[in-house]
């Protein structure tokens, strides 16, 4: 476990975890929430560490091999397989999704979460969120698509000003080429997606599966037909949808409108 070999080779060089925040350009709080483990550690907080505590890449191996333990434990299954996806589908029917967040629209989520959430656990989840990010640019890239509906896009979660760097986040990630944003037009007439939110993965060996989240509670779908289904269901939302310019110019006028 990383926090714990941190703190070993902190404790070796005599120092205290303020101490060696100050070291390496950090807060006591941030290096004693790496250390129990409530956050992962950034690239270059890794790298600092490792160099002040003299630990020879020992903290960087380490933090190579880390897993998702920052996660709720209910979606920890999941998100080993989307780490090694070689395709991610998404179609989202009220929230833009957690791979899209930036830090400051995830902190304002989970802080209107019900039951409400305490400090640590809000840290520690949005700090899942963000590491799960590293997918959309992991290489080989991998093919990533998203079908969003435009009532989550001006749903102002933070206020206006994290909402507003949200909208430009994801007008950011569309350039990737790897990465495709269409957004279901607000007039539609019929709607195939209506059953909500689902997400569908194929693995680096070629399986494929399903995610379905309700108020906490998770399925993977692995079987056919259903898992057929999904994927099917898919390439539905996606053809309802707007195209991939059509969708950007549309994230671009509610964002300016803000």
């Amino acid at each position: 476990m990383f926090g714990v070999l941190l703190r070993h080779f902190r404790e070796l060089a005599g120092l205290s975890q303020e101490g060696l925040g100050k070291r390496i350009g950090f807060s006591k709080s941030q290096v004693a929430m790496v250390e129990r483990g409530h956050r992962p550690p950034k690239e270059d907080f890794v790298q600092k560490a490792d160099d002040a505590l003299n630990a020879r890449g020992a903290l960087v191996r380490a933090a190579s091999k880390m897993s998702f333990g920052v996660l709720a434990s209910w979606f920890e299954p999941f998100a080993e397989e989307e780490a090694k996806a070689v395709a991610r589908y998404e179609y989202d029917s009220s929230t833009i999704p957690g791979l899209l967040q930036t830090e400051a629209h995830a902190y304002a989520a989970h802080r209107g979460a019900c039951p409400p959430l305490d400090d640590d656990e809000i840290e520690r989840l949005v700090a899942g969120r963000m590491a799960r990010q590293a997918l959309l640019t992991r290489k080989p890239l991998p093919d990533i698509s998203f079908v969003l509906e435009a009532s989550a896009l001006r749903r102002p979660i933070g206020g206006r000003e994290v909402h507003r760097a949200q909208l430009r986040h994801l007008l950011e990630l569309s350039k990737l080429r790897n990465v495709h944003i269409q957004v279901m037009s607000p007039d539609r007439e019929t709607h195939v997606g209506l059953n909500g939110p689902f997400v569908l993965l194929e693995t680096d060996d070629r399986r494929r599966l399903a995610y379905l989240e309700v108020q906490a509670r998770s399925f993977l779908v692995s079987e056919q037909p259903q898992l057929g289904d999904l994927f099917a269901l898919y390439g539905m939302l996606r053809t309802q949808a707007l195209g991939l310019e059509e969708s950007r110019e549309l994230i671009e006028r509610i964002a300016e409108g803000l």
